[in-house]
């Protein structure tokens, strides 16, 4: 028993490790702790730095998107004032130079068509281009307003959608997808007209033009007719509802204005354009 005892304590004495053995081991672990520490480091800074390889990617795409907005909100800014002053060159119309005056208004609309709009066209062609479309649409539904009036002016007829956006596609790279108006700016703009052919019969009663007057009311009537039938259908959220209000108010003016020539025209039609001041005096004294 004490023989089996010796030698079994011999031999967990051999069996021991030695120093030098003990701190081999130790270093071989520390080693693959390091390692496998590394390996996971390496491992977890992998897809974070992918990740923000993706954010440096996205920022730079809302970059020059916002960019690219700041520029088209411009070219809308450009393309309604010029518009605007369009409509004011037609509103210089007369008996005596109508000619003259919707020749440098079509010259003019020319002009912000080949300017303007096409640095519209520029920025938004080939692109996503309804993501900016309320950056836009203002100008682009005065440019519609602009147009629609000269036409009207020069032909009586109504400009409609598919000649307006024929007209822009000279200005397109054929390559690529075209800026074309949309249906929606399209009746924006056709609903604004209205106001701006009211302002224009108005005046062509005070120059004794009737039957122009007359011809404008009946096309304001029949714009106003044809857009109730589309406005139930629009995005409530559109300005479509109080454009329609605004619309039946230059109707109405406009047939007052008519009604009240034929039933009171006898007492001041020879009067309008006249330069005596008595003959308008007495005019004015027998329409209160």
């Amino acid at each position: 028993m004490l023989y089996s005892s010796a030698s079994l304590h011999r031999h967990f004495y051999l069996m021991a490790p030695k120093p030098q053995l003990i701190r081999r081991l130790a270093d071989s672990t520390m080693q693959g702790t390091t390692k496998k520490s590394r390996l996971i480091a390496t491992a977890s800074a992998s897809p974070s730095s992918s990740m923000k390889d993706y954010f440096s990617k996205y920022a730079e795409y809302l970059n020059q998107f916002n960019d690219k907005r700041e520029r088209v909100v411009k070219a809308s800014r450009d393309i309604t004032i010029n518009s605007k002053k369009v409509i004011f060159q037609v509103h210089r119309i007369s008996k005596n130079n109508k000619d003259e005056v919707l020749e440098r208004a079509e010259k003019d609309l020319l002009a912000v068509r080949d300017q303007h709009i096409a640095r519209l066209v520029n920025e938004l062609q080939g692109t996503d281009f309804w993501k900016l479309r309320r950056a836009y649409s203002p100008g682009v539904q005065e440019y519609v307003e602009a147009a629609t009036l000269c036409k009207f002016c020069t032909s009586g007829t109504l400009l409609n959608l598919e000649e307006i956006n024929s007209m822009l596609l000279p200005l397109s790279d054929a390559s690529l997808e075209p800026l074309q108006i949309n249906i929606l700016d399209y009746i924006l703009g056709l609903a604004d007209l209205t106001g701006e052919l009211m302002r224009l019969a108005i005046g062509r009663i005070s120059d004794g033009e009737l039957e122009y007057a007359e011809r404008i009311c009946r096309f304001v009537r029949e714009i106003y007719r044809e857009l109730t039938l589309v406005a139930p259908k629009m995005d409530d959220t559109s300005d479509m509802k109080q454009k329609m209000d605004t619309m039946l108010q230059s109707v109405m003016k406009i047939e007052n204005a008519c009604y009240s020539v034929h039933v009171r025209g006898s007492e001041y039609i020879p009067l309008i354009g006249t330069d005596d001041t008595s003959y308008a005096s007495l005019g004015m004294s027998s329409l209160d």
